[in-house]
C-alpha cells in the first residue's frame, strides 16, 4: 500500500525523534504523484466516500473542500515524514521557535502551491464540476493570534521550512481562537471563534508525547545546599501535542508546527456520582482545560491575569519537555539505551537554539534552569552556561504598557520554585552590575533589575530575558536603535555586545504568489519565477518602469483585483464602490497609536470639502478601515463606531455620490487580507513616529503595488530607503521632532485653536453631527481626550497629514504616473522578504545552516 493510499491515522504519526519505532512500523514505498489530474480526481473521491462517508449527491461544499484538503495531505505527509526521518538520520542542529500567537490563515492553498500542486488541483476539480476558489472559501482561518506578532511568526515558519532550516514551531492551540467581530448597532461586538467545530484536516494528533505541567505546590530541598529541589503537592495537568506541518516551497521540506491543548489528568470517577460531587468533579476537570480554552485578545496591553500567565508556563513547559526528550534520544540510533553523550547537557547549545518571540515565552528562562538543575542534576553554573547560550529574545514593542511585569505575589503562588530562580538569577546579576558600574552602583542595581519595587513587587519579563539570551534584537532598524536608546539603555551599556537588528519581512509565497495570481503572473512573465524564493530578483522590475505596456499592464492587474474586492464589499457589506475610485485602505489593530482617528479626521474633511463645493474637480476615493479592538479598549472600539457612523451619513448623502465612500471591514483577518491587498492603491501606514515596532502590513502593500502613506516609523524608514523618498508620500515629524515638542510641553488644544480645518471637524464630531438622534453627546469622550492629552499627538501631525493626503489625490489624476511609481516599490520590496529575516536569523544568533535532504527514494525503502 502506497502512503497515498494508507488510512490517515497511518500517516505522519512518527515524531523523528523515534527513529527505531518508525523503522518498524513504517515504509514509505514512494512519493505519490499526485501531479497527476486524474489521480487527484481519484484520490479526492476516495477521501469523499471514506474518509467522510459521503457521495456527490448529499455532499456539501464544505466537504468537497474537506476531501480535497484529506487529498492534499496525503501529499503534504508523505514528505512531512521523509523530513522528520532524514532530521533524525542526520542530527542538524535544530531550531525552536516559541510564540503565544499565530496567524496561519488559511492552509489549503498555501499547500497546494508550495507543493506545487496548485494548477492540476484546479483542473481535477473543473472536471468533476465544482470551483476550486469557492471550496477554498469554506476553509476557516486558524486565528491563534491578535495580529502582526501572530502572522509575523507563522510567515517566519514558512521562510525556515523553504529555506530548509531544521526547525520546529512551538504554541497553544486555542479551542477559540481571536473573536469574530460584528458590527452591530453601528458598534464592534466579538463573538467567539469557535474554528475547531467541525474538525481540522490538517492537524495530526500525538497522544505519545504527552507531557505533565504543574502548578502550584510548594518546593522542597532534597540536599542540604538547597542546589536541587522537588515540587510537591503541585496540580497537574496534561499537554497534548497536535501537530500541523509546515511545507517548504518546491523543495521537498515539511517541518512542524506543534501545538499544546491542556487535558485534565483526572479521569472521571463515578462514586463522585454517589456523594453528589459528580458535577463538582466535572467542573475541577474543565478548569484544567480552561488553559487553553481562549485566546487572550488584547494586544499591546499587559493584563496581570493568572490564567494568561498559566498558559504562558503551559506553553514553556511542555515545550521545553519536548525539546529535552528529543535531544537526549537523538544519539541513540543504534540502541535503546541513550548514549553518553547525551546524558550530558555540555553539547545542548550545539544542538538547540530557542527564539522567544517576545516576552511571552521568557519564563522559559527559569524553566530550563529547573529542568537542568531539579531533573537533569546540573549545577547551577553549568545550567545557567547552556541558558544562556541557547536562548535568544525578540523585543517587539516600544510602548511601556505592553511589557510583562508580573506580580510577585502570583508567581509565588502559581509557579513557586520558578520564583526562587528569579531572584537567585536577579541576585547573581545584581553582583555583575555592581562589579561593572562601581561608582554609580546602588543607582544601576535599581534601574537594572529584574525585581521592580515601585507600585508593588513585580518582574519585569523583558528584563529577565535580556539578561538570559545571548542575543536581542529589535525588528526595525529604527526600533533596534531606540531600544538601545531609551527602553534598554542601561542593558546596552552593560552588554551592547548581546543587541542586533533583525528587520521583519513577509512570505511571498502567500502575500503575493497566492494572493496576487494575476500580477504574479505579469511578473514571472518577465523576469522568471526566482523572485518567488529570492525576492530581490523584483530588482529587474525596475527598468520596465519606463516600459508603458508592462506598467499598463500592472494597471490592468490592480484593476482585475479592485473589481473582486468591489464585488465581495457588495456581496458582504451591502455597499458598492466605484472601481474607478483611488482605494485607500488602512487595515489593522486598532490603537491609538495608530492613529486610525487621524483618517477618520481626514474623511470627514474630505466630505466637508465636497459638501462646500460639490461641483469642485476631486480625486474620487473609496477609504477602508479595518481591524478588531481589544474587546477591554474602549477607547478603540469608540474610534470603531465613530468611523461606522461618519460612513453612514457620508454613503447615504446624495451629494455625495460616488465621490467618496466609506467602508468599515467588519472581521479583518488574514484570508479577508488576501483579498484586500492586492485591490489597494494607497496604503496608510500613520502611526506616530518612534511608537510602532516594524509593522509588516506596510511591506505587504507594497510588494502588491500600493503607494505608501506613512511616518518615518518602523519600518517605513527603510522601505522609503529602498524605493527613495519620491515615491512614498512621507509626512509627520520625526522621532527627535516628537522628543522636542514633549520637551517643550506640548498643547494639542493650540493645534485646535490655530488650524481651521482641524477644529471644524472637531466640532462636528463633539456636537453629535456624525450621531444618531439622542445620542450627540456619545464622542466628547474621543474629543476631549484628543483635546487635552493626545498622547500619539495626532493634532500635530494634522495638517501636514492633509497635504499630504493632498499630493496624493493629485498624483493619482495621472494614472501612468502613479501605477509608475507602484513598479518601483514592487521593485523595491526585495528587503522585506521574511527568508532575508530568517537568514540573518539564522547566520548571526541561531548557528544554523541549510539542510541537505537526501533524494526521494525510488523504490521501497524501509526507515
Amino acid at each position: 500500500m502506497s502512503s497515498a493510499t494508507k488510512p490517515a491515522a497511518a500517516i505522519g504519526q512518527a515524531d523523528e525523534s523515534d527513529g527505531k519505532k518508525m523503522a518498524s512500523q513504517i515504509t514509505i514505498r514512494h512519493l505519490p504523484s499526485l501531479e497527476n489530474v486524474a489521480e487527484i480526481k481519484q484520490s479526492f473521491n476516495r477521501h469523499l466516500h471514506y474518509t467522510l462517508a459521503k457521495d456527490r449527491n448529499v455532499a456539501t461544499q464544505r466537504d468537497h473542500m474537506v476531501a480535497l484538503s484529506h487529498t492534499v495531505r496525503d501529499h503534504l505527509f508523505s514528505r512531512w515524514l521523509r523530513t522528520q526521518q532524514a532530521y533524525f538520520d542526520k542530527d542538524p542542529k535544530r531550531v525552536y521557535y516559541l510564540s503565544m500567537e499565530y496567524m496561519h490563515g488559511r492552509t489549503l492553498t498555501n499547500a497546494m502551491i508550495n507543493l506545487g500542486i496548485r494548477d492540476q488541483c484546479d483542473e481535477a476539480m473543473y472536471q468533476v464540476g465544482l470551483d476550486l476558489e469557492e471550496m477554498q472559501e469554506e476553509e476557516v482561518d486558524a486565528g491563534l493570534g491578535n495580529g502582526g506578532l501572530g502572522r509575523l511568526a507563522s510567515c517566519f515558519l514558512d521562510s525556515m521550512a523553504t529555506m530548509a532550516l531544521p526547525a520546529y514551531g512551538y504554541g497553544i492551540r486555542y479551542e477559540y481562537g481571536i473573536f469574530r467581530q460584528k458590527v452591530v448597532n453601528d458598534r464592534q461586538v466579538e463573538y467567539p471563534d469557535d474554528w475547531l467545530a467541525n474538525g481540522n484536516p490538517w492537524e495530526q494528533s500525538r497522544p505519545e508525547y504527552r507531557v505533565e505541567v504543574s502548578f502550584y505546590g510548594r518546593p522542597e530541598p532534597v540536599d542540604e545546599a538547597c542546589l536541587h529541589w522537588k515540587w510537591v503537592d503541585a496540580q497537574k495537568v496534561i499537554a497534548l501535542a497536535y501537530d500541523y506541518p509546515i511545507p517548504g516551497y518546491g523543495n521537498g521540506v515539511v517541518n512542524t508546527m506543534r501545538l499544546w491543548s491542556a487535558k485534565s489528568p483526572v479521569s472521571f470517577d463515578l462514586s463522585y456520582f454517589n456523594h453528589g460531587d459528580y458535577i463538582q468533579a466535572v467542573c475541577d476537570r474543565n478548569l484544567a482545560e480552561n488553559i487553553t480554552r481562549v485566546l487572550y485578545p488584547n494586544d499591546n496591553f499587559f493584563e496581570g491575569k493568572e490564567l494568561r500567565l498559566k498558559q504562558e508556563y503551559f506553553l514553556v513547559s511542555a515545550s521545553l519537555q519536548d525539546i529535552m526528550r528529543r535531544y537526549k534520544k537523538l544519539k541513540a540510533k543504534d540502541s535503546s539505551i541513550v548514549s553518553e553523550a547525551r546524558k550530558t547537557f555540555a553539547e545542548f547549545p550545539n544542538y538547540v537554539a530557542i527564539q522567544l518571540n517576545d516576552t511571552h515565552p521568557s519564563l522559559a528562562v527559569p524553566e530550563l534552569m529547573r529542568l537542568l538543575m531539579d531533573i537533569e542534576q546540573l549545577g547551577w553554573d553549568e545550567a545557567w552556561a547552556v541558558v544562556t547560550k541557547t536562548v535568544a529574545y525578540t523585543n517587539h514593542t516600544l510602548l511601556p504598557e505592553a511589557l510583562e511585569r508580573w506580580p510577585v505575589d502570583m508567581l509565588d503562588k502559581l509557579l513557586p520554585r520558578h520564583l526562587q530562580i528569579i531572584y537567585e538569577i536577579n541576585a547573581r546579576h545584581m553582583e555583575a552590575v555592581k562589579k561593572r558600574f562601581p561608582d554609580n552602583a546602588a543607582d544601576m542595581m535599581r534601574r537594572l533589575s529584574v525585581v521592580e519595587e515601585e507600585g508593588g513587587k513585580r518582574i519585569n519579563m523583558a528584563y529577565l530575558s535580556i539578561i538570559a539570551s545571548h542575543a536581542v534584537n529589535g525588528v526595525a532598524a529604527i526600533h533596534s536603535e531606540l531600544l538601545k536608546a531609551t527602553m534598554f539603555k542601561d542593558f546596552f551599556e552593560l552588554s551592547p555586545e548581546k543587541f542586533q537588528n533583525k528587520t521583519n519581512g513577509i512570505t511571498p509565497r502567500r502575500w503575493l504568489l497566492l494572493c496576487n495570481p494575476s500580477l504574479s503572473d505579469l511578473i514571472t512573465s518577465k523576469i522568471g519565477d526566482g523572485w518567488v524564493t529570492d525576492l530581490y530578483e523584483l530588482k529587474k522590475l525596475k527598468d520596465l518602469a519606463e516600459n508603458k505596456t508592462f506598467v499598463q499592464a500592472v494597471a490592468s492587474a490592480k484593476t482585475d483585483n479592485k473589481r473582486r474586492l468591489a464585488s465581495y464589499i457588495e456581496k458582504h457589506h451591502g455597499i458598492k464602490v466605484p472601481v474607478d475610485s483611488l482605494f485607500d485602505v488602512q487595515v489593522k489593530r486598532i490603537h491609538e497609536y495608530k492613529r486610525q482617528l487621524m483618517n477618520a479626521l481626514h474623511i470627514i474633511s474630505l466630505y466637508n470639502r465636497l459638501k462646500d463645493n460639490p461641483n469642485a474637480e476631486c480625486t474620487p476615493r473609496v477609504i477602508m478601515i479595518g481591524g478588531k479592538a481589544a474587546p477591554g479598549y474602549h477607547m478603540a472600539k469608540d474610534i470603531i463606531h465613530l468611523i461606522v457612523r461618519i460612513s453612514r451619513v457620508v454613503n447615504n448623502d446624495p451629494i455625495i455620490g460616488d465621490k467618496l465612500k466609506v467602508v468599515y471591514l467588519e472581521n479583518y483577518r488574514v484570508s479577508f487580507a488576501e483579498k484586500v491587498i492586492p485591490a489597494t492603491d494607497l496604503s496608510e501606514q500613520i502611526s506616530l513616529a518612534g511608537t510602532e515596532a516594524s509593522g509588516t502590513g506596510n511591506m505587504k502593500f507594497q510588494a502588491n503595488g500600493a503607494l505608501t502613506i506613512g511616518t518615518l516609523d518602523g519600518a517605513n524608514v527603510e522601505m522609503s530607503e529602498e524605493m527613495g523618498r519620491e515615491n512614498i508620500f512621507v509626512f509627520g515629524m520625526e522621532v527627535d521632532d516628537v522628543n522636542a515638542l514633549h520637551k517643550k510641553g506640548y498643547v494639542p488644544r493650540q493645534y485646535y485653536e490655530s488650524i481651521p480645518v482641524l477644529k471644524r471637524v472637531l466640532d462636528q464630531v463633539r456636537s453629535g453631527e456624525f450621531s444618531l438622534p439622542g445620542n450627540e453627546t456619545e464622542f466628547h469622550g474621543l474629543v476631549d481626550n484628543l483635546l487635552n492629552h493626545d498622547r500619539f499627538c495626532l493634532l500635530a501631525d494634522f495638517e501636514a497629514y492633509l497635504k499630504s493626503q493632498d499630493d496624493v489625490s493629485a498624483l493619482y489624476k495621472n494614472q501612468d504616473a502613479w501605477h509608475r511609481k507602484a513598479v518601483l516599490n514592487i521593485a523595491a520590496a526585495g528587503k522585506f522578504s521574511s527568508d532575508r529575516t530568517i537568514g540573518e536569523y539564522a547566520r548571526d544568533i541561531w548557528g544554523v545552516e541549510s539542510f541537505k535532504m537526501p533524494p526521494a527514494p525510488a523504490t521501497a525503502t524501509a526507515v
